[in-house]
């Protein structure tokens, strides 16, 4: 009998609601709802509308469960992924506050209070989570500062994809590929860092996350309000951050591969059985995050596409040419005079991005780009110079060597930049699939449903018989 699954697949800018199938071995995959995503400011701070984007999420089901019905199939199950870091605060069921944006600028806050009761070298030596103010530890030192009574009102604190499914089942969970992003999980023995909790004043903070759970846990069936055909739906914990699904989602027939995440952010890295907590790695920066069945995803969050978006952002509001096609074919003529580094904090937050890279490169006495698609072709060029210099570092902390280059999410469909990163790293770039996230959610789920024994290989072998759209592009010589 043919199952049908929904992945519930929220990005940092849209979300989607999917339903996927599996017939002849083979991933099938149709969108029911998407939606917008954003964050709002108020008061200087940014925040996440949960209201709107649950009320979106419940649109879905029920686009997914009129799906089925046309299908004359019921929902086997559904799975959430997001973005990591972020979460939300609740009380006996209630959400007291929106969820706080790891945009906010006032995150800084939380960083200094981190980093004046403890070094970053020992942070990372038990979490082995890369610095970057956006992490959850830095998030909840804020609020401590600025939201102690909500904080010490919660009764619960949940991760996104979490915060979500709580809210379609009644039942709380910590998946844990999620609560490894947040700077405060012990990498070794993959629970919370006790030590942490006491070292930074967290105690009466970090007891109120939910209990862990791995990928492929049920945690209970989707409440009435759906329709029928979600009547016994199923809610199984996938690999809740949304780059731990992606991972699943890589069509790699190898055991050492190399992969990037590209979207708003870019997310350069390997899988690995074990975390690299070494100081070489600490000083190059990478985090072991934790992927599906208990691998580590050894990896280095670097600039993305929100670099570009947000400068197609600032070119439309000012009455530039802001057309993407366009401006990539013009910048595929164009050689910049300078690159910038991508990773600078200077660009976490939205606004005129092509002013901040402005001020870096004037700031270097580097040439400033003067048209749309000079800034463009600099972001371009900027991000495959990043992503060659930390394939470096990546192959010198884990003693790999790899000739291709998986590119996967939305990224993926970036000719340009895909052809500028083969030429930069000197690899073989395999891009797509573009829906690596939600692939890696239904995998999950299948899995569930069908057979627990399959290995995360026999979940790519899928990937890989199916038509998912991959293209080749090979390095030009130099």
């Amino acid at each position: 009998m043919t199952l049908l699954f929904g992945a519930i697949d929220v990005g940092a800018s849209s979300g989607r609601v999917i339903a996927g199938m599996f017939p002849e071995g083979k991933l099938q995959m149709f969108e029911v709802h998407r939606f917008g995503n954003q964050p709002v400011e108020k008061n200087g701070r940014l925040f996440w509308d949960f209201e709107t984007l649950h009320r979106e999420i419940q649109k879905g089901l029920r686009e997914l469960g009129s799906f089925a019905e046309e299908l004359g199939l019921d929902v086997t199950s559904v799975g959430i992924d997001t973005w990591a870091v972020d979460y939300g605060i609740v009380r006996d069921g209630e959400l007291l506050a929106s969820p706080g944006c790891y945009r906010d600028p006032l995150n800084r806050i939380g960083t200094e209070r981190v980093h004046g009761l403890e070094s970053f070298d020992r942070l990372y030596e038990v979490t082995g989570i890369q610095y970057l103010q956006i992490n959850t530890i830095y998030q909840i030192s804020k609020n401590l500062l600025l939201d102690y009574d909500l904080l010490m009102e919660a009764t619960d604190i949940l991760m996104i994809p979490d915060l979500i499914g709580y809210f379609l089942t009644g039942e709380k969970r910590t998946e844990i590929t999620n609560a490894s992003t947040t700077g405060l999980l012990d990498a070794r023995s993959r629970t919370w860092s006790g030590e942490l909790a006491q070292k930074l004043g967290l105690e009466s903070v970090m007891n109120k996350f939910g209990t862990l759970a791995q990928p492929g846990t049920i945690v209970g069936t989707v409440l009435p309000g759906y329709g029928p055909r979600l009547s016994l739906t199923d809610l199984v914990l996938v690999a809740s951050h949304d780059t731990a699904s992606a991972v699943v989602g890589v069509p790699a027939a190898e055991e050492d591969f190399v992969f990037i995440s590209s979207g708003t952010w870019s997310l350069l890295g390997t899988e690995l059985k074990s975390p690299i907590l070494s100081s070489d790695a600490n000083r190059a920066n990478f985090t072991n995050e934790l992927g599906a069945d208990g691998r580590v995803r050894f990896l280095k969050n670097l600039g993305g596409l929100w670099l570009l978006n947000e400068s197609l952002r600032h070119f439309e509001a000012t009455g530039q040419n802001s057309n993407l096609q366009n401006l990539l074919e013009e910048a595929a003529h164009i050689q910049p005079g300078a690159l910038f580094n991508v990773e600078d904090e200077a660009f976490l937050e939205p606004g005129d991005m092509p002013s901040r890279i402005s001020r870096q490169l004037r700031n270097a006495g580097k040439v400033v780009p003067d048209s749309p698609a000079g800034f463009v072709a600099v972001i371009l060029h900027s991000l495959a110079k990043s992503y060659a210099e930390n394939l470096t570092l990546l192959e010198s902390v884990t003693g790999k060597s790899f000739t291709k280059l998986h590119v996967i999410g939305g990224g993926s469909q970036n000719e340009l930049l895909n052809q500028l990163t083969a030429d930069s790293t000197g690899l073989t770039v395999i891009a797509g699939p573009v829906e690596a996230t939600a692939m890696g959610n239904l995998l999950i789920q299948y899995r569930a449903a069908e057979n627990p024994d399959l290995a995360l290989e026999d979940l790519r072998q899928i990937i890989i018989n199916s038509d998912v759209g991959l293209k080749t592009y090979s390095p030009k010589e130099r």
